[in-house]
């Protein structure tokens, strides 16, 4: 049961430099994990064009200071679409992404998007670990331990392992307004919750939600005006993304998920998933979630995905769960500091349940494979997949497959290898393919039907990587 009604926790600024170490060097060591096994994954292969490939072109075309667009996404475009490159306004409402517009322009290179999000990551853990450590005074340590858990969550561990996603503009966005709305500085909170218009479509109604709970803890009239204003601002701003915006750079003039099918699946199907999701967020938080305001915020994203047609957004595995981590242990520290706990456990030891669950879990999450010593090992198909990028020269138009497209983003004009390459308008040049790829699935296949054989085009293959440059 969620309680309403809190102690008010005064916000003290003077906090001592010492006191910030603990979360600061959990951060640290967070950030370099999650960077190292980005960029080594990265340099292995197991990136891929969906979505590393989509998000560089992205950020290519915003350090340009033109509006995102990508050829690879035209792999699933709207039927009918022909053109080189689909606008990504009329995929998905991203405009935070261009903040990595200027920075690529410093340094061009796709591997910078997998540093800022675990940039981002560890922003978000270290500003849970200072919540943490501002509203439970007489726990030695919380701050470090929430931190961690934080950091090592199911949801956090999916987005670092998912090449790169807009949603990690989200974690240090929503943990700065749950730290701001704990300390009760209720027009802070608003202003960066308000943010989160601009990283996704669907968080406009968290947006909503949490403007709902500023209007409830208001102490005065401006806060409550402040909080009407978000809620009512959240709901109109997304009803316009959804029905104008989107719609307007979408190749078929509509917003593509609304009418998003999956195989005959309905609400009621895939509850043993979607409970998984739900033990998940418990077990973060000891049980404690529901005893928080905060577990509000929760339910708008939980909503869209256990509604989903889409059996893929069910489960806790994919990236779509990092944005429930970090109100997960905002909503944990409230509830401490509330005084709920479990029966015949101490305090403190409320903070050990999650930090134990998480630890549990990390042998099962994508950063473990750091410590096999084989990630770090070359093996033939990657030096054969290096080999192959290498050789297409600069500024040339290729078809790659999906694990090697992100590899040619930021050097040349890519898109997915698939069936139809040959009547495809620009033409291209070039195909380097992985006969493993699988996805779109029969894409590397179909096209290396058209290609192979044609005296047109000469043809290398080493280790399962296919490379065809046509014959001038």
């Amino acid at each position: 049961m969620i309680e309403l009604t809190a102690p008010e926790t005064p916000v003290r600024r003077g906090d001592t430099v010492p006191s910030r170490i603990g979360p600061a060097l959990v951060a640290a060591v967070l950030l370099l994990l999650h960077t190292a096994f980005a960029l080594r994954n990265h340099a292995r292969f197991r990136t891929t064009g969906y979505d590393l490939g989509i998000f560089g072109q992205a950020v290519k075309e915003w350090a340009a200071g033109r509006l995102p667009s990508s050829a690879i996404r035209t792999a699933s475009a709207p039927p009918g679409f022909d053109g080189e490159a689909m606008p990504l306004l009329g995929d998905h409402f991203h405009p935070m992404v261009a903040l990595l517009g200027p920075l690529y322009r410093l340094v061009p290179q796709v591997e910078l998007l997998l540093v800022a999000q675990a940039a981002l990551v560890s922003a978000a853990v270290y500003v849970t670990g200072r919540t943490a450590q501002r509203h439970l005074p007489g726990l030695p340590g919380a701050g470090p331990m929430v931190g961690v858990v934080c950091g090592l969550a199911w949801g956090t561990q999916a987005l670092v392992g998912f090449d790169f996603h807009e949603v990690a503009f989200a974690l240090p966005l929503l943990a700065l307004a749950c730290r701001a709305y704990l300390d009760g500085r209720l027009r802070t909170a608003a202003g960066w919750a308000a943010g989160l218009l601009l990283v996704k479509e669907d968080l406009g109604a968290t947006s909503a939600v949490f403007g709902l709970l500023v209007v409830h803890k208001a102490r005065d009239g401006r806060e409550r005006w402040v909080g009407w204003l978000l809620a009512g601002g959240a709901s109109l701003t997304a009803v316009l993304v959804l029905k104008m915006v989107i719609p307007a750079f979408a190749p078929d003039g509509r917003y593509l998920y609304a009418g998003q099918v999956g195989d005959g699946y309905g609400f009621l199907d895939g509850w043993p998933v979607k409970a998984l999701t739900v033990l998940a967020l418990l077990a973060v938080t000891g049980g404690l979630v529901v005893r928080s305001p905060l577990a509000c915020l929760l339910l708008p994203t939980l909503g869209w995905r256990f509604t989903s047609l889409v059996p893929a957004h069910w489960g806790p595995g994919l990236h779509y769960s990092a944005v429930l981590v970090p109100v997960a242990c905002a909503a944990l520290v409230d509830a401490i500091r509330r005084g709920a706990w479990l029966p015949g456990i101490r305090r403190r030891g409320m903070l050990w349940i999650p930090l134990g669950a998480v630890i549990v879990l990390l042998p099962f999450q994508p950063t473990a494979v750091v410590v096999a010593p084989g990630f770090w090992r070359s093996d033939p198909r990657e030096a054969a997949a290096l080999e192959a990028v290498r050789r297409v020269p600069d500024g040339a138009h290729v078809a790659a497959s999906n694990s090697l497209a992100p590899h040619l983003t930021d050097r040349t004009m890519v898109r997915l290898a698939a069936p139809g390459l040959l009547e495809r308008r620009p033409a291209v040049d070039w195909l380097v393919a992985d006969r493993t790829d699988s996805f779109p699935p029969g894409a590397v296949e179909g096209a290396l039907r058209e290609v192979v054989g044609n005296p047109a085009w000469k043809v290398s293959e080493e280790a399962g990587i296919v490379l065809l440059a046509r014959v001038q």
